[in-house]
């Protein structure tokens, strides 16, 4: 189980300027829905957005602390 705010320091730690939103789909604490909006993506597509954040997550999805990850993202407006 992880806490919503260990996956959004997490994230942080990658993309500084990211806008991270994080719900627990189960209240188990281990199958969450990710938003993140971060000027990082621009220019990417959406598979090396997703590869961005999966490996600001490398840890937490190594060890099954998250075991089902939903992600969006996008870049800010």
């Amino acid at each position: 189980m992880v806490q919503p705010d260990q996956v959004k320091a997490a994230i942080h730690r990658a993309m500084p300027d990211a806008a991270v939103e994080v719900e627990d789909l189960t209240g188990g604490g281990d199958h969450l829905q990710v938003k993140v909006v971060s000027g990082a993506f621009a220019g990417l597509s959406r598979i090396r957005q997703h590869q961005l954040v999966y490996g600001a997550l490398r840890q937490e999805l190594a060890s099954e602390a998250i075991h089902a990850l939903a992600l969006q993202t996008s870049t800010p407006s």
